[in-house]
């Protein structure tokens, strides 16, 4: 459990800015993360790291020269949002344009993602290489799908070493790839981690037992076993990997025994001892390892197994001198802490400032912007009533920070529409706030789909002289739509998708041939009945996106909670319309 904090929904943010006062020589905060506090030389890559906050010494502990020039630090266990990714990258980077590298998760790759897009707009080349490191994740024949885990640290190593020596960007891309095609890991955990605030753990292990295959976001394993002996553990962990020993590898392989937040350094010496006899009995060569706290998950009891497969290239940049405040290697001239000269500024424009708040052409816009608004606080209440249920549902399958995050997007939306609405603006103008407002704040995967769905239908609703009940179908299909081509989801993945489709074919057919607003409260509500009925019929299916993929079959018999949150926001609207047309707020 975490005992010392002050808010928990500040938590990271609290965190982070005490880890910068600590680490003055290394590093300094910046919006969204933190940066080198010497910067990098002038036209070299800038390799910008990061992900969800909860697994020090990653990201921000990596922070330094040697290895990554700047880190993004998204809420726990939640990614960053787009804009943060973007203007940290552009405070860092000078001149040699920027490799993004996390690990392969779907609220990431949606994130920065949309940044690297922003950034090439920019004409600031950006590319990006996904740690696929897990085992566990998926089968070898699906490599592509595996998340990131401990061997994050091999391929950000690897990327700042070639980066600082020189390398152009491609070359940067191309050595970091391959040290994600040689890195494999294995995890096990004993008890889950507790996110700051809560009672419970995200996950429990019955007694006696341990649950294989892991994930650094507190989800469970994918199978429980009986507790080993640390014997026995070397054995599982090293067996497995050695199985996906990778082609045309040779005998020199770095071990990286990681502890994940309350495994004791002395346990993992017990079976690192292991470790290495095991490694050595199957005629390999152990160059370099390591062994301790590299990529945690808060006070999960727990650990995992990697191994980097070297060849000549790779080991050079890996036994390469790096000096961070939590990873040093070899040394380093005093030179490279002077300070350089910046890159481009963190506050110079960019796409992701903010729209400009002017006032709408028509009262009309003015007046449907006022009562978005309305909604967006009715939506952020029920939000706040259902964070722990939707959070205890996530943690199911996932990291149980759904509730969490959807109310800090809801909140964030609220505040900036209001703001909008406070300045005259349109329901276009609001909208599109309240959306991007959500994305920041949210982080995760839902941050980035609702807030580019929200942003959508702001501009499908447009500033217009009047409206009727066909611009709320559009509105509606434009954030359908929106959402479709962002998540890349289906019906019958097991997503939020599974309740947006059949809410929006309900509204568009109940609202056919009857545009007027007194008829779309009808339709409100008749939509939200069928996404409540879509969002509970989730429960037979099994994922196919996102965290819980892995562990499909512990979703199997709970509906998925991006459907049953959108259920619920349906539901708040429909109420919200009937309130504002019959004074009936039951």
């Amino acid at each position: 459990m975490t005992h010392l904090f002050d808010d928990p929904t500040t938590f990271s943010d609290d965190a982070l800015a005490g880890f910068v006062a600590a680490n003055q020589r290394f590093v300094r905060g910046t919006e969204g993360g933190v940066l080198r506090a010497a910067g990098t030389e002038h036209g070299h890559v800038a390799v910008v790291i990061g992900g969800g906050s909860g697994h020090y010494p990653a990201f921000a502990g990596l922070v330094g020269p040697g290895l990554a020039a700047a880190a993004v630090c998204g809420p726990i266990f939640t990614s960053p949002s787009a804009a943060h990714a973007q203007r940290v990258a552009r405070a860092a980077q000078n001149g040699g344009g920027v490799l993004f590298s996390y690990g392969n998760y779907a609220g990431d790759v949606l994130h920065f993602g949309q940044a690297e897009e922003r950034l090439n707009a920019a004409g600031i080349p950006t590319r990006t290489v996904l740690v696929t490191d897990d085992i566990a994740s998926a089968p070898v024949e699906e490599r592509e799908k595996r998340r990131g885990i401990a061997g994050d640290l091999t391929v950000f190593k690897v990327a700042g070493a070639a980066a600082d020596r020189g390398d152009t960007l491609d070359e940067v891309v191309r050595v970091a790839e391959h040290a994600n095609d040689r890195t494999r890991s294995l995890g096990v955990a004993f008890a889950g981690c507790t996110l700051p605030g809560s009672d419970e753990p995200l996950f429990t292990v019955p007694d006696g037992m341990m649950s294989l295959g892991l994930g650094i976001h507190g989800e469970p394993g994918i199978s429980d076993h009986p507790m080993p002996s640390a014997r026995e553990l070397a054995e599982l962990l090293v067996s497995r990997l050695l199985d996906e020993r990778p082609e045309g590898a040779d005998t020199r392989v770095v071990p990286i025994l990681n502890g994940l937040g309350t495994i004791t350094n002395e346990e993992l010496f017990v079976l690192y001892g292991h470790v290495a006899s095991l490694l050595a009995e199957a005629g390999l060569h152990i160059v370099e390892p390591e062994c301790g706290q590299l990529v945690t998950s808060l006070d999960m009891s727990g650990l995992s197994l990697t191994l980097l497969w070297l060849d000549d290239e790779l080991a050079d940049l890996w036994a390469a001198p790096c000096q961070t405040p939590a990873y040093r290697k070899g040394s380093l001239p005093e030179a490279v802490f002077e300070k350089r000269a910046a890159g481009e500024s963190a506050d110079a424009e960019d796409a992701t400032a903010g729209l400009p708040i002017e006032p709408a052409q028509n009262a009309a816009a003015a007046a449907v912007g006022a009562r978005v608004v309305d909604l967006l606080v009715a939506i952020a209440a029920t939000l706040a009533d259902q964070e722990h249920e939707l959070g205890a549902l996530d943690a199911i399958a996932g990291d149980g920070d759904h509730g969490a995050g959807m109310l800090r997007g809801a909140r964030a939306a609220q505040a900036a529409g209001k703001d909008a609405a406070a300045a005259g603006a349109g329901v276009d103008t609001v909208l599109q706030a309240a959306g991007d407002a959500w994305s920041e704040e949210a982080g995760g995967t839902s941050g980035a789909l609702w807030g580019a769905g929200i942003s959508a239908a702001g501009r499908a609703l447009g500033d217009k002289e009047s409206y009727d009940g066909s611009d709320a179908v559009r509105a509606v299909a434009a954030f359908r739509d929106d959402i479709l081509h962002l998540g890349k989801a289906e019906i019958g993945d097991k997503t939020l998708v599974d309740a947006l489709i059949p809410y929006a074919d309900a509204l568009a057919t109940a609202m056919e041939g009857d545009s007027s607003t007194e008829r779309l409260l009808d339709a409100t509500q008749a939509a939200a009945d069928r996404a409540e009925t879509a969002a509970q019929a989730t429960s037979d299916l099994r994922p196919k996106k996102g965290r819980a993929r892995p562990l499909a079959e512990r979703s199997v018999g709970h509906p998925d909670p991006g459907a049953i949150s959108f259920a619920l926001i349906a539901a708040t609207i429909a109420r919200q319309i009937r309130t504002e047309r019959t004074g009936d707020n039951s």
